[in-house]
């Protein structure tokens, strides 16, 4: 998949603010996603190539996170959209659902999604499966992303077991789960 003459986008997913330290759904380790995020986003905004921001907007009653109209909801100062990058808005952990994004890749002409952000085991696995059903290549940058401890029937399973998880689950079939380091490398740029 890396390394061929395929059209690159990147899809930032849910790099918002209620994510991070003082937000009202704090992730592991989401300032270090972040900053390898923003390290793609540099990357991308160099080639001039495809980027779309994913941001989620909550409307389930309920929702106690991303609820609308609020500093929680917006996209973190690291990945700032500039005015000419696509935002699209959605209220699912699928990306593509019920939004324009599958449109707006299609008439860019990518064939490969290279996906970051927030969270591993929900909009991420959701996002990255989805792209696979498309008929998008999909790379995901695993330490781009960031999760959360989770509980199973009064066991907790720390963040760090949730992410590695889901990051072997999708690299079969569904993506190519690699490091900054070694997209880095395999696309011979320096971050």
């Amino acid at each position: 998949m890396i390394g061929t003459d395929v059209k690159q986008g990147l899809i930032l997913v849910d790099i918002q603010n209620d994510y991070f330290p003082g937000g009202h759904f704090e992730l592991v380790d989401i300032e270090s996603a972040a900053e390898n995020a923003g390290k793609l986003l540099q990357r991308f905004r160099d080639q001039q190539s495809a980027i779309v921001h994913i941001q989620h907007i909550s409307k389930q009653p309920g929702a106690t996170f991303f609820l609308p109209d609020t500093k929680g909801a917006e996209i973190h100062e690291s990945v700032t959209p500039k005015p000419n990058e696509m935002v699209v808005v959605k209220h699912f952990p699928n990306s593509f659902r019920d939004t324009h994004l599958l449109q707006h890749l299609k008439d860019v002409e990518v064939e490969e999604v290279v996906i970051c952000g927030a969270m591993s085991h929900m909009c991420i696995d959701a996002t990255t499966r989805a792209a696979f059903d498309f008929g998008l290549q999909c790379i995901v940058i695993q330490d781009a992303c960031a999760t959360r401890d989770l509980e199973f029937e009064d066991q907790i399973v720390k963040a760090a077991e949730v992410h590695a998880a889901f990051m072997a689950a999708l690299a079969m079939p569904y993506a190519n789960v690699i490091s900054t380091v070694e997209f880095e490398r395999v696309q011979n740029v320096t971050f």
